[in-house]
């Protein structure tokens, strides 16, 4: 009885707080470059007092969903998608790097590259890319950015920098509530030169909208079960307790 009760008690709990993580997903699955949470349950033993049998039921993030999404193609010069596997690199407020499968790069004020919310995006050499004003840019396969005055013949192009282009092992990268991914270490991932990247394109959300639903209707049907537990549970100690009245 008092298993049954742990049980159902912390997974009706723990199932709504993977139903908050699955509409996390769908709120997302029109952002650029997100991936997806993948939440699973596992069983818990209860320290302290009591019985021994007692275990709980918990939700964790095991991890994040790094498959593609769908590219789209924007026109836009400074948009950019991953061709294949790798990551792009930004600058944290704190001086550290994050990586992301997010382009929709914008050029601040200043002719500093950045990234959708204003974090720079880093170069090859750890510096960041500044873009002059009146030119034209162009990023080739390889993340090198370019410019070329307005006016002026192809021969006067300007080689500015080279994106810095990551492909860490995924089991070293760990995603943040910023939808962002670092490396486990806290370390910096060196560049690599295979990465490739591919101009006037975006990446799509990897959030699949039928899977999300389907997962959500079981995890409903999930919650009532659990529900259920707890009302054998109480029934069972009202017998029980009947049965010890009339001893």
């Amino acid at each position: 009885m008092d298993r049954l009760i742990y049980v159902g008690m912390t997974a009706a709990k723990h199932t709504m707080a993977q139903l908050a993580a699955i509409s996390q997903n769908l709120a997302n699955i029109n952002t650029t470059g997100y991936k997806a949470d993948i939440n699973v349950f596992s069983a818990v033993p209860v320290n302290g007092p009591g019985n021994p049998t007692r275990e709980f039921v918990v939700n964790s993030v095991a991890g994040a969903d790094t498959s593609f999404g769908t590219i789209q193609k924007t026109g836009n010069p400074l948009d950019l998608a991953v061709n294949g596997e790798g990551w792009f690199t930004v600058k944290l407020p704190d001086g550290s790097e994050a990586y992301t499968r997010n382009g929709n790069f914008k050029i601040d004020p200043s002719g500093v590259l950045q990234n959708y919310n204003g974090l720079n995006v880093v170069g090859d050499d750890g510096s960041t890319i500044t873009i002059p004003p009146n030119t034209q840019v162009t990023i080739g396969k390889d993340g090198t950015v370019s410019t070329l005055p307005s006016g002026d013949m192809p021969v006067s192009v300007t080689i500015l920098g080279r994106i810095k282009l990551v492909n860490p092992p995924e089991s070293q990268l760990v995603k943040g509530q910023d939808n962002l991914f670092r490396l486990r270490s806290g370390k910096p991932a060196p560049a690599d030169a295979n990465v490739q990247v591919m101009s006037g394109s975006l990446e799509g959300s990897n959030v699949s909208a039928i899977e999300s639903m389907i997962s959500m209707i079981n995890l409903g049907r999930q919650f009532e079960m659990h529900m259920k537990l707890l009302q054998t549970a109480d029934n069972n100690a009202n017998k029980a307790g009947s049965l010890l009245n009339v001893a």
